[in-house]
């Protein structure tokens, strides 16, 4: 039971680290990626259809993103969705394909992407902390119930403490990695 709680809290973590990576992978730091497309949604005929199922997104340059529509009278509906982003991109067409042009950032913008990094690190440092208190709670709640002995309780808390530093160490990495992305002149 208790090493089910802990497996169970294990995987929690590592869901919530790779979800930093995801969201991370949406900011823009001064180079083309496919993944900075990733969160914005068009609505196609009525339907809120992300990008990448409308078009193929390629990048034949690093300061440059494609995107070819199947349907060439998505590209309007494509555009709006980009221009109503927070990507701060203007999309160009020329009736075929929509360029999409990463201009180079300035120092105070990167400045301000590596302070909003930090914010959302910490927003997931504390969601780790949040399972870990949760988590122990449970535990203490079942040691009360009698359902296992002080010793267990104890050896599960620690497990979860040391689970709940590897993950949090993680997220340090996955945040001075970006920062030293975005900070690359």
């Amino acid at each position: 039971m208790l090493q089910e709680l802990v497996k169970n809290t294990e995987e929690k973590m590592a869901r919530t680290v790779d979800a930093l990576k995801k969201d991370y992978a949406g900011i823009r730091a001064g180079r083309a990626n496919p993944s900075l497309l990733d969160k914005i949604v068009v609505d196609y005929y009525g339907v809120a259809t992300p990008v990448n199922q409308l078009a193929n997104v390629s990048v034949p340059e690093p300061r440059l993103i494609v995107l070819q529509p199947w349907d060439k009278s998505s590209i309007k509906a494509i555009e709006k969705a980009i221009l109503t982003s927070d990507l701060g991109l203007n999309p160009s067409n020329d009736g075929v394909v929509i360029r999409l042009a990463i201009p180079q950032l300035t120092k105070e913008r990167r400045l301000e992407l590596v302070k909003k990094i930090k914010k959302i690190a910490e927003e997931y440092k504390v969601e780790m902390r949040n399972t870990r208190r949760i988590k122990n709670d449970e535990i203490k709640k079942m040691e009360k119930e009698n359902s296992f002995s002080e010793d267990e309780s104890k050896k599960a808390l620690d497990q979860i403490q040391k689970i709940t530093d590897k993950y949090i160490e993680q997220i340090g990495k996955v945040e001075f990695t970006k920062e030293t992305e975005i900070l690359e002149v």
